[in-house]
């Protein structure tokens, strides 16, 4: 897959679940702004939980890679990602950071063995 691809890609990705999120939250935060009330519903049967404790791992990896990342290859602007891991989601906070990271380190990528052949 083609950097520009790539970026094609993930943006897409995260575009799909913004949709996504607001067409199924925004309802429900306009009837009911509890934010402990938002927080706690997606903990409402075994299954739910499952995913939302998954989401909240996600956030907490992507958490630590970013400021290993910035300690390491001083990667800049990583705390946005962070906030936006947790509104509107991790897919969001994760793809931001990927581009951030991509314009920011300098690594080239390996060629394909065959293309090189």
């Amino acid at each position: 897959m083609t950097e520009s691809r790539f970026k094609i890609a993930i943006i897409l990705s995260a575009l799909f679940f913004l949709v996504v999120f607001i067409a199924h939250t925004l309802p429900a935060v306009l009837a009911n702004s509890d934010i402990i009330y938002a927080f706690t519903a997606g903990f409402v049967n075994p299954f739910a939980a499952g995913y939302a404790t998954d989401a909240i791992m996600c956030w907490f990896i992507l958490m630590f890679w970013v400021l290993y990342e910035r300690h390491s290859f001083h990667i800049k602007h990583g705390w946005i990602c962070i906030l936006l891991g947790v509104i509107p989601g991790v897919a969001v906070g994760f793809t931001l950071y990927l581009i951030v990271r991509q314009t920011q380190l300098r690594i080239s990528p390996v060629n394909d063995a065959k293309q090189s052949m």
